[in-house]
């Protein structure tokens, strides 16, 4: 099982911040360094000094490391033009030497779209499900040819495809709990797929979703990673686990009960349970940038008995 870390910057975090989180996880060897893409906080948070773009801070973090992945949990489709996003990312894939995940989501809180002044559309999944469509494709389509796309949201007419990016192929997440058009679109174009924050027998019955879907399909189930993007707060007794928790206003048992949270043998634990109802990968959900002894903790004493 491949251990990941997933921060939320808009609950309040600066881009050094962020860097000196994401280069703390590449020393580490974590596979990768994620981030949400939105741009208001929730919760009680006052969310200072205020957002970072998702792709702006991914492009300065692919010049400021040099071998951990990056990418996002998820973009949200609301916030960016399909055109525009395939340009964005694969521009940051090139300035990576080829290190991006690419998570699309069909963005859902409403409340950054108001502050922000971004159009809320009704209907988001269909939206998705074009946007797909047209960045995979402006990714495939050979140089010298042309990409068109007539949707019922968006239109592409005679596009030179360009740029591509540095992979021959960006691997696609897509995730959520959605038990009929969701496996269905992660079968069509997803490499991995992700169930946020959720239980044991909702990450095994949705899995099972995505499998079927994909053979319905006629893909092998198997092309496809599985994960999981659980809260995180690990600590080397109970005293360290309750300062944890504390600092990122929760409380220990619902943290132990909906995430991964105690001692390290108990994440172990934990972990297990999850790999055997099929989780390749986990995003380790690091509410409190500050705590880097934390990622230190998990690296050294969790990731060599989940490995």
């Amino acid at each position: 099982m491949e251990l990941r870390i997933f921060t939320e910057p808009q609950q309040g975090a600066t881009y050094d911040t962020l860097l000196r989180v994401a280069r703390a996880a590449e020393d580490l060897r974590y596979g990768a360094f994620f981030r949400s893409d939105h741009y208001l906080h929730m919760g009680s948070t006052d969310g200072l000094p205020g957002p970072t773009d998702a792709w702006i801070t991914l492009a300065g973090l692919a010049r400021e490391t040099t071998g951990i992945r990056l990418g996002t949990l998820m973009t949200a489709g609301t916030f960016r033009l399909p055109g525009v996003l395939a340009i964005q990312v694969a521009q940051v894939d090139r300035m990576s030497g080829g290190r991006i995940d690419f998570g699309l989501g069909s963005g859902w809180y409403e409340d950054e779209h108001k502050a922000y002044g971004i159009p809320f559309p009704k209907e988001k999944f269909g939206r998705l499900e074009e946007q797909l469509a047209i960045i995979t494709g402006l990714w495939e389509t050979p140089v010298g040819e042309r990409f068109s796309f007539d949707g019922t949201f968006y239109q592409l007419a005679d596009s030179p495809a360009l740029p591509k990016p540095a992979q021959p192929k960006v691997p696609v997440l897509i995730g959520g709990h959605g038990v009929k058009r969701t496996p269905a679109l992660a079968a069509e174009y997803a490499d991995e797929f992700n169930i946020p924050f959720a239980s044991l027998d909702a990450t095994e019955q949705q899995f099972k979703r995505v499998r079927a879907a994909a053979e319905q399909r006629g893909r092998d189930a198997d092309e496809l990673v599985y994960s999981n993007a659980l809260v995180a707060c690990v600590g080397k007794n109970d005293a360290e686990v309750k300062r944890r928790a504390d600092a990122i206003g929760r409380e220990v048992e619902e943290l132990k009960a909906n995430g991964l949270a105690g001692s390290p043998a108990e994440v172990v634990e934990r972990l297990g349970r999850f790999q055997a109802v099929g989780s390749q990968r986990v995003y380790l959900q690091m509410l409190d940038l500050t705590d880097l002894d934390q990622l230190e903790l998990i690296a050294s004493e969790v990731m060599p008995q989940v490995a």
